[in-house]
């Protein structure tokens, strides 16, 4: 899959706003393929990839939402022990430092998709595809 846009959205610490937040999007069509939600010096955050990031940044400006987009890597491996380990080992080898990562399904998928915040993108971006076009080992 290589690169794809995400999504980091600022969203109120408070009760329910997470869900405002993807309903706004679902209401468009805007499917969620990945997440991840934390809070961070006092303000709640979610990192996303959707399914249609124009739509996406459409509905969270009509929102008045504050965000970031941020290219990312993304790679699809099997959903079994070990697939994960594998690509973080395979970026680390090759000195590229995970920020951080989350993992998601697309609708249908028999594959995990799994998104890397990561120091070189391109680097890593070429890695992983690689990688996900080798034999995954049991």
């Amino acid at each position: 899959m290589g690169k794809a846009k995400e999504f980091t959205v600022a969203i109120e610490d408070k009760p329910g706003a997470l869900g405002r937040c993807f309903l706004a999007l679902a209401a468009q069509g805007v499917n969620i393929l990945a997440f991840q939600s934390y809070v961070e010096e006092g303000e709640s955050l979610a990192r996303m990839l959707v399914s249609d990031p124009a739509t996406a940044k459409a509905v969270l400006g009509s929102q008045h939402m504050i965000f970031e987009e941020t290219d990312v890597a993304v790679v699809r491996l099997a959903h079994s022990p070990g697939q994960v380990g594998r690509a973080a080992s395979r970026l680390g080898e090759h000195q590229i430092n995970v920020d951080y990562s989350y993992c998601g399904l697309e609708p249908g998928a028999t594959q995990v998709l799994v998104v890397f915040g990561v120091d070189n993108l391109t680097k890593a971006a070429n890695l992983l595809d690689q990688l996900a076009s080798e034999e995954p080992f049991a």
